[in-house]
């Protein structure tokens, strides 16, 4: 698999019918490494393990309703009271993160209402902070570590 802008970490991957498939620590199963998913288990470990981020507040395929069609989240970490804190949109390493990345997430964003955002393919990160009375974002070097 490719090297992403992530550190190394000691996945747990297995071969089914030629396939190879990654544990998810979240969603506690095997899935199968696709390039997207890829991203996403990096980002998960990242999450969990460089920013603190508790696993009970990390969601990963979370299915929500945009204009009367369900679409799904990649990654959602909550707040504590159960409002939304950072979305996280993933792409695949061979897709270059453009303005219809960021409207995707925007869209998303319209029902979850989410303090941060990120967009990732991988190789290039972008996080930016909501601004709900201007409604506006304004972009930030990284997350913030967790803070309990």
């Amino acid at each position: 698999m490719q090297v992403l802008n992530f550190p190394s970490y000691p996945f747990r991957i297995k071969n089914r019918e030629n396939k190879p498939y990654i544990f998810d620590i979240i969603r506690k199963k095997y899935i199968q490494i696709q390039a997207e998913e890829w991203v996403r288990q990096h980002l998960i470990w990242y999450l969990i393990y460089e920013k603190k981020y508790p696993k009970s507040l990390i969601n990963v395929e979370k299915k929500i309703l945009v204009n009367g069609l369900t679409k799904r989240v990649d990654v959602v970490i909550f707040n504590k009271d159960g409002s939304i804190y950072l979305l996280v949109e993933c792409k695949a390493p061979e897709i270059k993160i453009s303005q219809e990345t960021f409207d995707q997430i925007a869209r998303y964003n319209l029902s979850l209402n989410a303090e941060l955002l990120m967009v990732t393919n991988g190789l290039s990160h972008y996080y930016c902070v909501i601004g709900k009375e201007a409604e506006n974002y304004t972009f930030v070097e990284s997350i913030p570590e967790y803070i309990p």
